[in-house]
């Protein structure tokens, strides 16, 4: 099964659960202090609000979840085939979870996340229990969609470059 992946940035985590468990009927699958998330089956949607936005609010990125490596590794033959500018995580932690993923970006520099998630983990992003959370994920995504390594991964990016700041987090 795919799953439809949205992260909104919010300013008030409290208003935007209590506004959004009205909307969908439901309660949020998982809540942190800037975090929250819905798992729905109708509709499938993995919706996820977070007060990390650094000051700006709205859709951070879109995405698509898959349950295994082949509906991942679809995802991932499909971008390099039409030689979309690909931003490849592989195994990474982000937004509680152990994933693996990987990054395209539209012609607006809108960012699509495709992913399995594989586990929970305690905090935003932690790669170990040595290790200790990353801010927003935001400076990281755009320094990779340049060609550059980030901080707290060395992913690949192939593809061609679009030439579009990337505006994204890393869930």
């Amino acid at each position: 099964m795919k799953r439809f992946h949205v992260h909104v940035h919010v300013t008030d985590l409290a208003q935007n659960i209590a506004f959004y468990s009205k909307m969908f009927g439901a309660q949020p699958a998982r809540v942190e202090a800037d975090y929250a998330k819905w798992m729905l089956d109708d509709p499938a949607v993995n919706f996820a609000i977070s007060t990390r936005g650094h000051g700006h609010t709205g859709i951070d990125h879109l995405g698509l979840q898959v349950d295994n490596d082949a509906d991942l590794a679809v995802l991932k033959a499909r971008a390099q085939d039409a030689d979309l500018a690909l931003i490849d995580e592989g195994a990474t932690t982000c937004c509680y979870a152990k994933s693996d993923k990987h990054w395209v970006i539209d012609p607006q520099g809108l960012p699509w996340e495709h992913f399995q998630t594989l586990g929970s983990i305690p905090v935003f992003r932690q790669a170990d229990a040595e290790s200790t959370p990353t801010e927003d994920r935001r400076a990281d995504v755009a320094t990779e969609a340049a060609g550059g390594a980030s901080a707290c991964c060395t992913p690949r990016v192939t593809g061609k470059p679009i030439g579009i700041p990337v505006k994204s987090s890393c869930c």
